[in-house]
């Protein structure tokens, strides 16, 4: 029996019927068989504040953390805020990596897709996610990169994916496989 490789989806936008959340379901559809994809819902986190950590661990900290260590890896999916990440992905990742020693992303191999209705595709906010990946010690997979733009066209009317994008969002999660099965800690 070959490995079943679980993935923690982290999707930047908390809009229900965000074209985000629709790339993260698309590429679940798409995945191989060696990748389990699950959106981990990051809505309820309360801001991070590490005199909150002190005093009670919000349970939606603990949950939110043990999700994140349960995984074999983590794809980020997420919109383009004023050419950065969305408020609501940065404390995300910001209650994952702590308290400083016992961060929940180390050494879990990643890949960032951002997806934007405009033509530059998320790039900036691509780019801050990957960086404070190098910090969080995950192995970020570079190409292909995934810089997503004209979300709206992504679709048919029925929902499902377009046969123009299926190709590209195929070899991206083909690509992302291999990439976890290689830096996959034992």
């Amino acid at each position: 029996m070959s490995q079943v490789y679980s993935v923690a989806v982290v999707v930047g936008s908390l809009r229900k019927e965000s074209y985000n959340r629709k790339v993260a379901l698309a590429l679940s559809e798409l995945a191989p068989p060696s990748l389990a994809l699950k959106i981990v819902e990051i809505g309820d986190l309360p801001l991070y504040n590490e005199d909150v950590e002190a005093e009670a661990l919000p349970e939606a900290w603990k949950r939110f953390r043990d999700e994140i260590r349960r995984s074999d890896a983590v794809l980020f999916v997420t919109p383009e805020y004023n050419r950065s990440v969305p408020g609501c992905l940065k404390n995300a990742i910001d209650v994952g990596s702590r308290p400083y020693g016992q961060s929940a992303w180390s050494g879990k191999p990643t890949a960032v897709v951002s997806v934007s209705p405009g033509a530059v595709g998320g790039f900036g906010a691509n780019h801050a996610v990957r960086q404070s990946l190098v910090f969080l010690d995950m192995p970020c997979m570079q190409m292909p990169e995934a810089y997503i733009g004209g979300a709206a066209s992504l679709f048919e009317d029925t929902g499902k994916l377009n046969d123009k994008t299926r190709p590209f969002l195929q070899a991206f999660v083909d690509k992302f496989a291999s990439w976890v099965k290689l830096n996959r800690a034992v």
